[in-house]
Formats: C-alpha cells, structure tokens, sequence
C-alpha cells in the first residue's frame, strides 16, 4: 500500500515483511523497557496488529518503523498502566529485594547513606553504544519492579508526568521519590560495571 505524504513524496507500508524488517528491532525496544521476553513477543504481537488494523489511516509523513515504533511506545504504556491498577496496594509498596536495596543506599528522608555516585559529564554519549544498552538493561532488571516502571515511562517513554501520575494513581512527588531512586540505582549498578566516568576525557 502506497501513501503520499504532504510533500507527494511515496511511502509503501509494506505489512507482509514488518516481522523481517522491523522486527528485531521492535523487540529490542520492548525488551528493554519490559524485561521479559514473553511480554515483549506479546506487546510487539499486539502492536502488529493494531498497525494492521489502522494501515488505512497511515499518513505517510514518518518513516514505517518510527510509526511501528510509537504504536508499540502506546502499548507500552497501556500494559503499565493496567497492570498498576490491578495491583492490589500491597505490591505497589512491596517488592523485597529490591526495596531492601534501595533501603541500603537510602535513608528514610531519601538522603544517601553512603557515598555518592560518582557524576557523570555526559552520560548520554552512551546510550547508542551496544554494550552500555545492555548493562542498562540488566541494572533496570535489579531495580525493584515499579521503579523501573516508572523509569522507564517516565525517562525512556518520554511520557509526561501528569500523565504518569493520573495512569498510575500515585502523586507527583511520590513519581519524584521513585524516579530520583531508579535513576540513583541504575547509576550504582552502571557505576559498578564500568560506567562511572562516562564523557571524561
């Protein structure tokens, strides 16, 4: 199928070949943000069809995988969501290891407890490197659950705030609170594997 973008310039969805093009990547996306391969193989599946079904209302302005790719982004955040409203209040403030983690390094104001991790002069200059990507993914797979949650939806989604706050039923301080303590684990954990003085010369 073949839609003019505003421009007249011709872009072809081609659905017959999104798995062997775009799939690969589709998956590296929600692995990364989900952790779970079974899931990930599920939101990817379930964001096929949803393009399937609105290939007709693609407008040809964006290129096919930026377009698979924020419908998968949209799936992404529908799964948090339900899922944080289907926890009972209990799971949304238990998760043992991880919190046991967390309470090392915090104490109960939020204020470290130990040494600081180290700063860091640019550690967006890592986020393309293979290996960085992979030692985020397995950091994130450490934190207790619903602050890689939020994390992810807040830092990696890009997903407003409020939005977040209303989604998931919980303060903007409180997404303050978690955030500040995902960010403050996963840079221990990087720290630890290398990643403590990325962008020094």
């Amino acid at each position: 199928m073949i839609q003019p973008d505003r421009s007249g310039q011709q872009h072809e969805l081609d659905p017959q070949r999104w798995v062997e093009i775009h799939g690969d990547v589709l998956m590296g996306y929600a692995m990364l943000r989900v952790r779970d391969r079974d899931l990930a193989e599920d939101l990817v599946q379930e964001t096929l069809v949803a393009a399937w079904n609105a290939r007709d209302r693609f407008e040809g302005r964006g290129k096919e995988r930026t377009w698979l790719v924020g419908i998968l982004k949209r799936r992404i955040f529908d799964f948090y969501r339900r899922r944080w409203r289907e926890q009972p209040a209990t799971a949304l403030s238990a998760d043992a290891d991880g919190d046991q983690m967390m309470d090392r390094m915090f104490d109960e104001k939020g204020m470290w407890k130990d040494e600081k991790p180290q700063v860091w002069a640019d550690p967006r200059r890592a986020l393309d490197g293979k290996e960085f990507m992979e030692y985020l993914e397995l950091c994130l797979k450490k934190l207790p659950a619903r602050l890689a949650e939020a994390f992810t939806l807040r830092e990696m989604e890009e997903v407003d705030g409020n939005e977040i706050c209303q989604a998931l039923g919980i303060s903007a301080t409180n997404l303050w609170q978690m955030i500040h303590r995902a960010r403050a684990g996963l840079r221990r954990c990087l720290e630890k594997n290398g990643f403590g003085s990325l962008g020094k010369e």
